[in-house]
């Protein structure tokens, strides 16, 4: 059949074949969709504190509900943590006052423990949804939320303080709203470390999910179906056996969704790296190809358009983008002082009331206590930085800078760094009894387990993001050896090990609390430090105590990264951004 002017006009509006990729893809959806359906209703289930269970079934056949829920709860974390990284490291890097509280505040967010966030989060949660499983849910997500959104935070803050001069000098030339400033060039710009630290994050969070599913709390104990809370039973039963079974279901769960969504987020952050020269080989994921290949997300993309542009035209009232502020007038000076005499009454009055608490309670004597508890595990603290800075940097630029050495590296590093190694702290146990070595030792090395893969993950991802043309450079000039890594290496990744030390340091002060108490069957091991003294406090309900620990654990972290990390960001800042 042909047309006017003879041209062939059969099938020319019959619809595309249904393709398998589009089968899969949509069948692999609707799967998601029922699943979640499914499990809303228990989600919301009848919950009564004085009758609920403080512990689960450790029987093997309920480990696949147990694994689906606890990824409910992950990847619910993974999103909040998302919007807040979004919203508060923007606040932070384009609003100048803002900033000088913002990132203290940030300083000592990281600092709190998990149970410190439960202690306080879980009676109120519980109070919001009565008699509803749901308070009890949304404190878990939150638990696991503090685990996560710290470190991606600093991470896309540094990108977005770091951003070439050029890429702002684009944004006014263009005309840009803050809103279509920020989804076209900050988020492109970040989106390469916020993967990598949001993948991290994510496998920090394992180390924690038992804390947040198998609560105890203000001398109650509240347990919800999932991987954690089994574990945390099988290791209170003494069961090896049933321990083993966890440790082979979570392995299954982190290379699943390492497979599934990881490794299809870093192959596709790949298209917002900027340079001018091809990389010899790019990560790939067959789910991304998959994807691509697909119509499906293009449907599902389609009828959210016309909303994209109707928020571009509503925030134009909100100005174009204009930063950085260049002119510092006597209004603004005025401001600054007016925001710091503000912050720092409102400061004053709540660390009196804090203090006045203590004082009438345990007595401030409590504190010097407390700081001497925690000078000890800042002795830990130095010492797994120091070793793990030592260990994992030249490995990190060694997997970061070779591409095939990526794609069969990353898998692993991201099993290692994504399982929960409280699991394996029955065996470490059972391994320092046997060779007797005290807890105050061997805490570091479970320390370690939880944190040290920030350094790891935070260099690798450094590594890969120098531009291949200076690669090239540094090919064609034959440098090499110590001079190589003197000039080039280190320069490079420098603030991408800064971003890491940082967070792996507030990371090992918060796997201080579960590192340095350690219950095996009828075993109990407790080292000499702040961990145990808030995992103690914590336990039965002493909320003075608590009070004390979190905020000597907050002082340490805060002079911390304000005479050491801060003064080495400004230097990254400075002197080594690319």
């Amino acid at each position: 059949m042909a047309g006017p002017g003879g041209f062939p006009t059969r099938g020319v509006w019959r619809r595309p074949a249904l393709r398998w990729v589009d089968v899969l893809v949509g069948a692999a959806l609707v799967a998601l969709l029922y699943g979640l359906v499914r499990l809303a209703p228990a989600l919301n289930a009848p919950f009564l504190p004085g009758t609920a269970p403080s512990t689960v079934s450790t029987d093997p056949s309920h480990l696949p509900y147990y694994a689906v829920r606890s990824l409910v709860r992950m990847f619910a974390a993974l999103a909040l943590s998302v919007i807040f990284t979004f919203v508060y490291a923007t606040a932070a890097a384009r609003l100048r006052r803002a900033e000088k509280l913002l990132l203290p505040v940030l300083d000592i967010l990281q600092s709190v423990p998990v149970l410190g966030f439960l202690s306080v989060t879980v009676t109120a949660f519980i109070n919001l949804f009565p008699g509803s499983e749901l308070g009890l849910e949304c404190a878990a997500i939150f638990a696991i939320f503090t685990a996560m959104a710290w470190n991606m935070t600093f991470a896309f803050y540094y990108s977005l303080v770091s951003q070439p001069r050029e890429f702002d000098e684009a944004a006014r030339m263009m005309r840009l709203t803050k809103w279509q400033r920020f989804w076209r060039l900050d988020v492109p710009s970040g989106m390469i470390p916020l993967v990598w630290n949001g993948m991290m994050s994510f496998g920090g969070a394992w180390f924690f999910l038992a804390a947040s599913e198998s609560i105890s709390v203000l001398n109650h104990k509240y347990a919800l179906p999932g991987m954690g809370s089994y574990a945390a039973a099988a290791i209170r039963k003494g069961d090896l056996g049933e321990v083993g079974i966890a440790i082979a279901v979570m392995v299954v769960l982190v290379v699943g969704v390492n497979a599934v969504f990881w490794r299809p987020m870093t192959a596709w952050a790949e298209r917002f790296r900027v340079e001018e020269s091809q990389a010899p080989e790019r990560p790939r994921s067959v789910v991304l190809d998959l994807l691509r290949r697909s119509s499906v997300p293009e449907l599902i993309r389609r009828p959210l358009r016309p909303l994209g542009a109707a928020l571009d035209r509503a925030t134009r009232p909100l100005g174009t983008a204009e930063h950085p502020l260049t002119t510092t007038t006597v209004r603004e000076r005025m401001g600054d002082v007016f925001f710091a005499g503000a912050v720092s009454v409102v400061v004053v009055f709540f660390a009196w009331r804090a203090l006045d608490y203590v004082h009438t309670t345990v007595g401030l004597a409590e504190f010097g206590y407390a700081l001497a508890l925690g000078a000890a595990t800042f002795g830990r603290v130095v010492v797994l930085i120091a070793a793990a800075t030592v260990v994992w940097v030249p490995i990190g630029v060694w997997i970061g800078m070779n591409p095939k050495v990526t794609r069969f590296a990353q898998p692993v590093v991201q099993v290692l760094a994504s399982f929960p190694a409280n699991f394996l702290f029955p065996l470490a146990a059972a391994v320092f009894l046997a060779l007797g070595i005290p807890l105050n030792a061997g805490a570091i090395l479970l320390m370690a387990l939880g944190s040290q893969w920030y350094i790891l993950f935070n260099v690798i991802a450094g590594a890969q993001a120098i531009p291949f043309d200076l690669r090239e450079a540094m090919r064609s000039f034959n440098v090499g050896g110590p001079l190589k890594w003197r000039v080039f290496i280190l320069p490079a990744v420098f603030p991408s090990y800064v971003t890491g030390g940082i967070t792996a340091a507030g990371g090992a002060w918060n796997a201080s609390i579960v590192a340095e108490v350690v219950d095996y069957d009828r075993h109990h091991m407790q080292a000499t430090g702040l961990g145990a003294y808030i995992t103690s406090a914590t336990e039965v309900g002493d909320f003075p105590k608590i009070l004390v620990g979190i905020s000597v654990m907050s002082l340490y972290v805060v002079l911390a990264n304000r005479l050491f990390w801060r003064r080495l960001y400004r230097v990254a800042e400075s002197r080594y951004a690319l």
